[in-house]
């Protein structure tokens, strides 16, 4: 069974790279801004388009490719500062004293005591729904639970007189914290939130652009095709708005299980 499911998060996960591939170097089935109007609302499997077409008759699979673009690196974004800030602040809480753990709780107190949707919305009616500042406030507002999981680690290794001896048999600081504390004993971890903070991104791009507050047309995103297509489903007119909504089906189901099969790994260990 986690052999399947590896399987069916790989293939996924690999055919939205290879998505974000194609689009980024312009290997795709279609010109996106060629409006075929005598082919507006096409069914999918035609003979030319294979997904069918939208409401203005541009190709979904181009569209649904190049709305890649509007998740995968602003999430990348959001993974790294929240796992890189997160997991060194966790791990930097062992040299700490006291009272410099009670300033880092508080820290990470007030910033999970902030709604992440209503700082969202503020931040785009400050400033423009720019993906890449909407992905910045995901990463900066997860830091806080992977600097908690970490912290939680360390203090399961400080019980095992673990790092205590790192630290008396000379070892650089910057060498137990990378090495012996995140890499050897918190990677899969780290593993697991990456893909849910992953997740979550993708699940907030695309309602915010569904909302009309993320990508804007006509730049393409999953969020803003339903959105589109949603128009026309009381017509009968479904692939248009279903197609993308799979994708994201998918996409969502793929990580939720890879951060299942992480989380299976370390408890069996």
């Amino acid at each position: 069974m986690e052999l399947i499911t590896l399987c069916y998060a790989t293939l996924v996960l690999l055919t939205v790279c290879t998505f974000y591939l194609c689009a980024s170097f312009g290997f795709l089935p279609h010109d996106p801004e060629d409006l075929a109007l005598d082919q507006i609302l096409a069914a999918p499997l035609n003979t030319e388009y294979l997904l069918g077409t939208d409401y203005m008759g541009r190709d979904v699979l181009t569209r649904l490719m190049l709305g890649t673009e509007a998740y995968f690196l602003p999430g990348l974004l959001a993974v790294s500062l929240a796992i890189t800030l997160g997991s060194i602040l966790g791990a930097m809480t062992i040299f700490f004293t006291r009272n410099g753990k009670r300033i880092i709780n508080l820290l990470n107190n007030c910033l999970q005591s902030m709604p992440r949707l209503v700082i969202l919305f503020l931040v785009i009616a400050i400033f423009e729904p720019e993906i890449y500042l909407i992905m910045l406030i995901i990463g900066i507002s997860h830091i806080p639970s992977v600097a908690r999981i970490v912290n939680n680690r360390v203090n399961v290794l400080k019980e095992k007189s673990f790092i205590n001896s790192a630290i008396a048999s000379g070892l650089p600081i910057h060498t137990i914290m990378f090495k012996h504390i995140l890499w050897f004993n918190c990677r899969g971890i780290l593993a697991a939130q990456a893909s849910l903070i992953m997740t979550e991104a993708i699940l907030m791009e695309t309602s915010l652009s569904y909302l009309g507050f993320g990508v804007q047309e006509p730049a393409s995103s999953w969020g803003n095709m339903i959105q589109a297509g949603a128009n026309y489903m009381l017509q009968g007119e479904i692939w248009s708005s279903t197609i993308p909504a799979i994708a994201v089906m998918l996409v969502l189901s793929a990580l939720y299980l890879l951060t299942h099969l992480f989380i299976n790994k370390l408890d069996k260990q």
